[in-house]
């Protein structure tokens, strides 16, 4: 069992080298030969001001004549009232959500339709929404939505840190030329001859301008306000045998809230068609105070308040052990390594989440040291539930073979949950491993809940049959008592952390989705104040106590009176009327 735990560990570190990176806010995922006809790529909670880039590189789409009215390909990105927890429902509705031609509950949804016959990406705007929209207009429709479309007069910046302009008329007469300030020039002369233009020159460089700007009519930028324009045409560049396209978004205050942001391939939802495309997408979301989603924003200092208050708790805890020294077994320094590794743990995903906040995308090293303490709290958490469990050094000292058989199972498994988890940190929602590692990590999760009740199931079974049996009812009354608790507090945690508070998590406002990882944290830490409370090593600790009554029948008994002779044993026996009496130690 310990050969097979190191190598599961090991094996789990290597992972966490070779997966460094975390889950970040500026992503990038590149899709080749995908043949699934939804993708979601992302959810993001965006407040007022918060903006959206996206930019869609590489687009290759099958060569089979497709008609794009029929079977559209493209984007949505939908506002949701629920966590992204339930995004995938999209997956298995009849209609291609890219056909939608209204909303019923008038929220905001925008689509963007990739038109490669047309060379264009048609948007169609839903919803009651004030967002901004820049982008890059078609270059044959320039002329008619210039009369038609509003612009947005406000100074948002482009992608590239260019205020969006539109171009001079041909007709704008020269700026005329200032008269010399030197007195001995006549008013109205040119400073410098040789680099002088009459005006008629000036007027020809004009127009050679106008020339090359109407030339060049996709790569303008222009703005417009979404609750003003419900259909645009942009610019779909081709390269090669790809195409390209971005845009900018700019959240208005009544559309601010959690947004999905979704890739279709329409003629894969009919039987039997199979057709595969590829690309590449950059996605950077931001609000006003950085990189993180609404519902992440308190997180930072919510982990590092956790991790003050865990780590407060550890030494209480230790202080108890100094305390009742004579009384303390090994497992409570278990206990206590399992607090210090959890705050540990929270520090570190403390700072994880600050440097995503500011840089976009965490910082190797202090991901690695995260997923290093997140991977050994896992393993101490279920280690010590499962000794704990099975009465280990509070009613016997050895672990049957059944008991050891759940730590050969439920070690692994704790790994394989880690490693999972990592997976899912450092890959991109969008990718093809994406759900098949989420669904993997919800099983892992489940099985190892479960098979953790079993020690104190076996536990409190023991000790009702040796309640009736070997003379100590009275004592072995009240650890049975003490074992149903610990078990209803196993199954009140494992409930609440794994269904009660992901319930509140889909169905409070976007903004307060972080509540779930308080009510977590907070659950965990009762969890671990309970448990060591009624694990205290004290004189007065049922668990501790010694037996009252001598046996004249053959039996075992376990000296639990002080941690210091943890492992001795008294071995009575009794043979031709006279009793014998051995001690031996392990």
């Amino acid at each position: 069992m310990a050969a097979a735990r190191r190598a599961g560990v090991g094996a789990a570190f290597l992972l966490l080298f070779l997966l460094v990176g975390c889950k970040a806010r500026i992503h990038k995922l590149t899709l080749k030969n995908e043949t699934r006809f939804f993708v979601h790529l992302n959810t993001f909670g965006f407040y007022a001001h918060g903006t959206l880039d996206v930019n869609l590189r590489s687009l290759r789409l099958p060569q089979q004549q497709v008609d794009y009215s029929v079977f559209p390909v493209g984007f949505s990105l939908s506002r949701s009232r629920v966590s992204g927890v339930l995004s995938y429902t999209a997956e298995e509705t009849e209609t291609c959500p890219l056909t939608l031609t209204k909303v019923t509950n008038n929220e905001p949804l925008i689509l963007f339709l990739v038109d490669i016959h047309n060379r264009s990406v048609n948007v169609r705007v839903l919803g009651d929404q004030d967002n901004v929209l820049t982008a890059k207009l078609k270059n044959d429709v320039q002329t008619k939505v210039k009369g038609r479309l509003p612009l947005s007069p406000s100074p948002m910046q482009s992608l590239h840190g260019q205020r969006s302009s539109r171009e001079a008329p041909a007709n704008t007469p020269a700026k005329p030329i200032e008269p010399s300030k030197d007195g001995d020039k006549t008013s109205g002369k040119l400073p410098d001859e040789s680099k002088a233009k009459t005006d008629g020159e000036l007027v020809d460089q004009t127009k050679q301008d106008q020339t090359k700007e109407d030339q060049m009519a996709g790569n303008t930028l222009s703005e417009f306000q979404l609750n003003k324009t419900k259909q645009l045409m942009l610019a779909l560049e081709k390269v090669n045998d790809t195409y390209n396209f971005n845009f900018h978004l700019l959240v208005g205050l009544l559309a601010e809230g959690l947004y999905n942001l979704n890739f279709y391939y329409c003629q894969n939802m009919e039987p039997g068609v199979d057709l595969s495309y590829s690309f590449t997408l950059e996605v950077t979301e931001k609000n006003p105070g950085g990189f993180l989603s609404a519902a992440e924003i308190p997180l930072p200092r919510l982990y590092i308040g956790m991790a003050g208050v865990f780590f407060a708790a550890a030494m209480v805890w230790v202080y108890t052990l100094m305390k009742h020294r004579y009384s303390v077994f090994k497992i409570h320094w278990l206990m206590a390594a399992l607090a210090f590794t959890k705050s540990t743990s929270l520090v570190f995903h403390s700072i994880n989440y600050h440097f995503i906040n500011t840089e976009g995308h965490p910082i190797e090293g202090w991901a690695v040291m995260y997923y290093i303490t997140h991977l050994l709290k896992g393993a101490l958490l279920f280690i010590t539930l499962a000794l704990i469990g099975t009465g280990w050094a509070f009613v016997k000292y050895i672990l049957s073979d059944k008991e050891k058989k759940i730590f050969m199972i439920v070690i692994p498994l704790q790994v394989l949950a880690n490693v999972a988890y990592i997976i899912i940190e450092s890959t991109e929602e969008g990718s093809s491993e994406y759900p098949l590692w989420k669904e993997i990590l919800f099983l892992v999760d489940l099985i190892c809940c479960g098979a953790i009740l079993f020690p104190v199931v076996w536990s409190i079974r023991h000790l009702q049959e040796a309640s009736s049996t070997d003379g100590k009812a009275a004592m072995n009354l009240e650890k049975l008592k003490l074992f149903r608790h610990y078990y209803v507090m196993i199954v009140c945690y494992i409930y609440f952390t794994r269904i009660i508070a992901i319930l509140l998590k889909v169905t409070m406002p976007f903004q307060w989705q972080w509540f779930y990882e308080f009510l977590v944290e907070v659950s965990t830490l009762i969890f671990f104040v309970l448990t060591g409370y009624k694990f205290r090593p004290a004189s007065n600790n049922p668990y501790l106590q010694l037996p009252q009554h001598e046996e004249d029948e053959e039996m075992d008994e376990i000296v639990t009176e002080s941690g210091a002779l943890e492992g001795i044993s008294k071995v009575k026996k009794t043979s031709n009327g006279r009793e014998r009496q051995k001690e031996a130690t392990l």
